[in-house]
């Protein structure tokens, strides 16, 4: 008879890797994301400069 104890821990072990896999993908891709528009950001001129002036 298959030991179906061991089969679902194995199971459960495998999935909760996928889960870190999964997790660390994302997290790699959103600081990659946020690096990059960093990056690319240009500088922009304040806004609010024009207020100070009246």
């Amino acid at each position: 008879m298959p030991d179906y104890k061991k089969m679902y821990f194995d199971l459960a072990a495998s999935v909760a890797n996928a889960i870190e896999l999964l997790i660390d993908a994302q997290q790699r891709g959103e600081d990659a994301y946020v690096e990059e528009a960093y990056i690319e950001r240009e500088p922009y001129e304040d806004e609010y400069e024009d207020e100070d002036d009246e």
